[in-house]
């Protein structure tokens, strides 16, 4: 459920760019540049050889993660790398599958991967840098560099496009609602032209933190203007040359070679089928690396040769709301912890490519698993591999769920209808979607529009098992009457709910919808149409996008960049227009001709 939650994380749910020019893009010089131009020849010469001794002497290791890491792909299916660096010692890299099925190309170390949100760092170090430079403060008003923002009433920030409390709409749902598919060839152009007509902020900034792919973009428009490079530019002089990050550059242009470069899919049917992906933008995605290019920026962590330990030290800044809350999200990484142990982190996702990484500061461990694959769980190879190295300084699994040949022997409690009728209704979930809760033959469901349909198997009275992802729910009735819900995934974290209705909104005057809605904004139209006592939104590039009654004058779709769709009346009560957005856009407005 974590996966419906969320949706495409970037993300997450989720996306992300990069850049370099064509004639330093994939130099093998570039190694050489930086921080070893100046070594004594036999230095630079045991630094290359430095990763075969060191796999030497970790055979049994080596041994232990590959048969960890065998199990987890199929011959002939999209494959993965991984790379492991502890005390500054590359001790396992290596590549398992296919990177390419047309052609059999095998996954091997220095195989390139988009990795999609994993960029969301590199960005925030840019910018870090140059407030080490002088030349900005993360506390500047963003019109101080992008004066082509509408004035929001309410000032935002640079350190808040980074900790995404600006208010600043997602992107990728932005363009899903203006008509793209995000397979379509997206330049940075077209999403700043989207972004800077952005007429209405998500929320005040500071008030709340709500993902969103569209900060970075601006974050990485900034460091052009001021540093005077372009983006990828900047990050391969200041960045990916001083760590020796030979096989990484930001993809600017979708028609750029990419040498040694994976390539994207996703699981249909018995097989696999291509997710094509022309992303031309920078900032919140698009980073092509390999894993042991990462384990290098990973161990800048412990050693910081970019940015020094100031950098390193402010990227982990956590954001503070308004109120005083603090949430675990800092400058382009996320802060946690696995198992006892303290993590810093990010995970990627957009078409088939999925990545994670994951650095222990107090172990000086860090981990990075890249794939082709969609439906492959980077963040659980990299904490199984972490498990192996770590060994008994992780914490015992708490609560550990049984394996799922076990779940299937699991005794659930029996619950009558009158206990299913209780909880069933709409929640508005705190990560901006509308959950539906009901019954179906005997069982207890829970769907999340566009995002998919899950058994909720029942532990007790009020709490429930969700299998695959693991995780459990639990409803608890409030003094006011209200009935909130709250999910743990197995994995970490917390999504919760309140109750909106008990029960779905009987559709009638279903006549009063039907129209053409027109987006200034956007600069696109839906057209409302009723037939058989069913409402679509019809688009000229979507197709018919059918609306499934939730509450009065509010519905949803199965689609997923308009998870909500509200109509607005006027003093009359007549129908005068309809905002759509929920996720990671609040609402658009759509006025009716």
């Amino acid at each position: 459920m974590t996966t419906l939650l969320l949706n495409r994380s970037c993300s997450a749910y989720v996306r992300s760019t990069s850049i370099m020019s064509k004639s330093t893009r994939l130099n093998p010089l570039a190694f050489m540049s930086g921080r070893l131009r100046s070594k004594p020849l036999f230095s630079v010469f045991s630094l290359l050889i430095l990763p075969l001794s060191v796999l030497a002497a970790n055979d049994g290791l080596s041994t232990r993660l590959d048969e960890l890491l065998s199990g987890s792909w199929q011959s002939g299916a999209p494959g993965f790398s991984v790379a492991v660096i502890q005390h500054v010692k590359p001790v396992y890299e290596k590549g398992f599958g296919l990177a390419n099925l047309e052609y059999d190309m095998p996954v091997k170390p220095q195989t390139v991967y988009h990795v999609a949100s994993v960029s969301k760092q590199f960005t925030a170090m840019a910018v870090v840098l140059l407030e080490q430079d002088g030349k900005l403060s993360l506390e500047d008003d963003l019109h101080k560099y992008l004066p082509e923002l509408p004035d929001y009433g309410h000032p935002a920030t640079i350190r808040q496009l980074l900790q995404h409390t600006s208010g600043i709409r997602d992107q990728w749902q932005t363009l899903g609602l203006a008509g793209w598919r995000l397979d379509d060839v997206i330049t940075q152009e077209q999403i700043l032209r989207l972004l800077f007509r952005q007429k209405e902020l998500n929320f005040v900034p500071g008030t709340r933190h709500l993902y969103s792919n569209g900060g970075y973009t601006l974050a990485a428009e900034i460091v052009a203007r001021v540093s005077g490079k372009s983006f990828p530019d900047f990050c391969r002089d200041r960045i990916f040359n001083p760590l020796g990050m030979a096989h990484t550059h930001f993809h600017i242009d979708h028609r750029t070679i990419v040498h040694d470069g994976a390539y994207s899919y996703s699981k249909s049917g018995d097989g696999y089928q291509a997710e094509p992906l022309n992303y031309a933008n920078v900032g919140a995605t698009s980073l092509f690396t390999t894993a042991p290019d990462l384990a290098r920026w990973l161990d800048n962590f412990r050693e910081p040769k970019v940015g020094g330990r100031r950098a390193i030290e402010r990227l982990q800044e956590q954001a503070i709301l308004a109120g005083g809350n603090k949430i675990n999200y800092a400058l382009g990484v996320g802060l946690g912890s696995h198992r006892g142990l303290k993590t810093i982190s990010h995970s990627g996702g957009d078409a088939g490519y999925r990545s994670f990484v994951v650095w222990f500061p107090e172990q000086e461990l860090g981990v990075a698993v890249l794939t082709g694959l969609a439906s492959f769980d980077c963040s659980g190879a990299a904490f199984k591999v972490a498990a192996i190295v770590l060994g008994d300084k992780l914490a015992p699994e708490a609560n550990k769920e049984p394996a799922a040949a076990d779940q299937k022997k699991r005794d659930y409690v029996k619950l009558d209808s009158r206990t299913f009728q209780k909880y069933s209704g709409a929640y508005k979930l705190d990560a901006g979607l509308t959950a539906n809760f009901y019954e179906k033959d005997g069982r207890f469901m829970a769907e999340i529009p566009g995002q998919g349909t899950v058994e909720l198997h029942p532990l007790g009275t009020n709490r429930f098992l969700i299998e695959a992802p693991s995780g459990e729910l639990e409803f608890s009735s409030q003094p006011d009457g209200a009935m909130r819900l709250k999910f743990s995934p197995q994995g970490g974290g917390m999504v919760s709910g309140e109750r909106i209705a008990s029960k779905s909104w009987e559709p009638k005057d279903l006549e009063d919808f039907p129209g053409v809605y027109w987006s200034e904004e956007l600069e696109t139209e839906y057209t409302v149409k009723l037939k058989d006592g069913k409402l679509t939104a019809e688009h000229i590039r979507h197709g018919s996008i059918e609306l499934l009654p939730v509450l009065r004058d509010q519905f949803a779709t199965r689609t997923w960049f308009m998870a909500e769709v509200k109509f607005e009346r006027d003093q009359a009560g007549k129908v005068s227009g309809m905002t759509l957005g929920g996720g990671r856009v609040t609402g658009i407005l759509f006025k009716r001709k």
